[in-house]
């Protein structure tokens, strides 16, 4: 049995130094599109403004998340690695978000092994057929 009940993403939005929300794994409530930005983008309802905000991922973020950043003006994104999955990043880049990739190993081997693990989960993950 694996640890992983669904994608072991990280997602955090700060504001001010100060963490506004984590999510730990992407889709845990049964919902394909509850991505980790997705999560911690509803766990923080309204705010008057998300522009100053930095949002850490562990991978690159997909199409549908890149649009809730650019559409909300979130300012910043750290990417702990893009080599397991590309992502839009430097899409996100090319409108005006400040982006960081870290390439950190740590977070290239917490992916790579999960998707050995789980293919499917990660697939329905990223929107691609097993």
């Amino acid at each position: 049995m694996s640890p992983w009940p669904a994608t072991p993403r990280g997602r955090r939005r700060r504001r001010a130094r100060r963490p506004a929300l984590r999510s730990r794994r992407s889709g845990p409530d049964g919902d394909p599109s509850t991505h980790g930005e997705t999560a911690a983008f509803r766990a923080a309802g309204r705010q008057p403004t998300y522009r100053g905000t930095t949002m850490t991922t562990t991978l690159s973020p997909c199409w549908y998340c890149s649009g809730l950043i650019l559409q909300f003006g979130i300012s910043r994104l750290v990417v702990g690695e893009a080599r397991t999955f590309e992502g839009r990043h430097e899409w996100l880049a090319g409108h005006g978000v400040e982006v960081v990739v870290l390439d950190d190993p740590e977070c290239a081997e917490l992916m790579t092994a999960f998707i050995k693990e789980h293919p499917g989960i990660w697939n329905e993950d990223i929107g691609e057929s097993s």
